[in-house]
């Protein structure tokens, strides 16, 4: 199941949720303030197998000045 990320309308809390693919946040609560329906957040990950990879894309640095 993957995690998702969200993010309390109210408080601006951030939070992680494991869920299954088809299910909404109905019923989440954000666990700092209890508000209801939290939104979610698209989430970016780092994935490959390049030592280094930062998952910014080919030709990108992390600061100005390196190559």
């Amino acid at each position: 199941m993957p995690i998702y990320e969200y993010r309390c309308k109210k408080c601006r809390e951030s939070f992680e949720v494991i869920q299954k693919l088809n299910e909404d946040n109905k019923g989440l609560r954000c666990p700092k303030c209890e508000a209801d329906e939290p939104e979610r957040l698209l989430s970016a990950f780092c994935s490959g197998g390049q030592k280094g990879a930062t998952g910014m894309g080919a030709g990108a640095h992390s600061s100005p000045g390196h190559s």
